[in-house]
């Protein structure tokens, strides 16, 4: 089981205000959204499958659903805007984002000892040719057909 991935009280009464109140479907009601919400931070976290969810977050397919809602409505980027402008009014707090934080070379796929990057163009005329047409055997026909 993964560790849990857990927000303050204090945290959480920021974020909750954020997030879209959530119905139940049919006669089913809605689960937390801060279950689902810390779920979702375990994935982020972890960079785990969503059927690796630990049960204590609720069922997978559920997080799952509920967080691609939530992006395809653009809760998360309204919650970046509105924390952004929170975090503004704060000296003493830090964002971090992706310009801010650098890969090391391993994941931008640089071999070690590598110097410079070799460009598309130059992998691309060394590869073989995409198409196996070529690499099949010749048939000779005969006269007759």
């Amino acid at each position: 089981m993964g560790e849990r991935v857990g927000l303050k009280d204090d945290e959480w009464s920021i974020i909750s205000e954020l997030l879209p109140p959530e119905t139940g479907r049919g006669c089913r009601p809605a689960q937390d959204n801060r279950r689902y919400f810390e779920g979702m931070m375990w994935i982020a976290r972890t960079g785990s499958q969503w059927r690796h969810l630990p049960d204590e977050y609720g069922k997978w397919n559920s997080v799952f659903r509920r967080y691609r809602r939530w992006v395809s409505t653009g809760v998360f980027d309204a919650m970046l805007e509105t924390l952004a402008e929170m975090v503004g009014r704060d000296v003493t707090a830090d964002m971090i984002d992706s310009t801010v934080v650098r890969a090391h070379h391993c994941a931008v796929g640089i071999k070690k000892g590598l110097r410079k990057p070799r460009l598309l163009a130059d992998r691309e005329g060394a590869s073989a040719p995409n198409s196996t047409r070529d690499a099949m055997p010749k048939v000779a026909h005969s006269g007759s057909c």
